[in-house]
């Protein structure tokens, strides 16, 4: 897995000396271990080059996670139904460390070019999903999240001072939902709510993307918060707090 883990952007191929430097691994680890994965079929040789790279087949375990997961399973007809209620990008997403990591997500027809796909991770810090999930869980645990977390600003807007971040979550949970506009790319407005377990624990989150060529900010918490907060709410066990606009 560190050597499939090796492979990724500016890494679409490697020898084995570049694939040993990136996985921490000897040489002779690396050779093992990348023709056994070619063997499997989960990388790829180049006989001109002899370079390796991920195979097609990789995506299969992504696959399996999407079609086993309970999650995702129940949370898919309320997605359908806020993706056609709001015509704009839905997207459930789980906790994992200091990111978050998109498990489902529905395009809208007024497609944002963030080139966020099923699989990619962006920082919980300053991203609406990930604001919610902090801000539904216990003040501890979530101070040591942000604490962990690399609080780099990607943009100009990005919020990235401990106590400013604590602050929020406060809010957050205060309303109901979380809002993140321009924090990870320009001209991206999000609203999200945390979907909550059967022991009061955030176990996803749910959320519309919408441009803000289109709609400011408030008109767009105005016309989707709402919508965003009851899907979240049917998708948990049990149901979180009263949504209060």
């Amino acid at each position: 897995f560190r050597v499939l883990d090796a492979f990724g952007s500016g890494r679409s191929s490697m020898g084995l000396s570049e694939i040993a430097a990136a996985a921490g691994l000897d040489r002779s680890a690396a050779q093992r271990f990348a023709h056994t994965l070619a063997k499997l079929g989960y990388l790829r040789k180049d006989p001109r080059t002899r370079h390796y790279a991920l195979s097609v087949r990789t995506l299969d375990l992504g696959y399996r996670y999407i079609r086993s997961s309970a999650l995702v399973d129940r949370a898919l007809p309320y997605l359908l139904d806020l993706s056609r209620a709001t015509e704009e990008a839905v997207s459930l997403t789980v906790l994992d460390g200091t990111e978050i990591v998109y498990v489902s997500r529905l395009l809208s027809r007024h497609m944002l070019h963030t080139n966020i796909n099923v699989g990619s991770r962006l920082p919980a810090y300053c991203t609406g999903p990930g604001i919610a999930m902090l801000a539904s869980m216990p003040r501890k645990a979530a101070r040591a999240v942000l604490e962990a977390s690399d609080r780099r600003a990607y943009t100009a807007h990005t919020v990235t001072a401990l106590p400013a971040l604590l602050a929020r979550l406060d809010a957050t949970a205060e309303r109901g939902f979380a809002l993140a506009c321009q924090e990870i790319y320009p001209g991206d407005v999000s609203i999200a709510a945390a979907v909550i377990g059967g022991e009061g624990e955030p176990v996803a989150a749910v959320n519309v993307a919408v441009s803000l060529s289109r709609l400011q900010p408030e008109a767009a918490v105005e016309r989707f918060a709402a919508l965003v907060v009851a899907a979240a709410a049917a998708m948990s066990r049990p149901p979180p707090p009263e949504f209060r606009p």
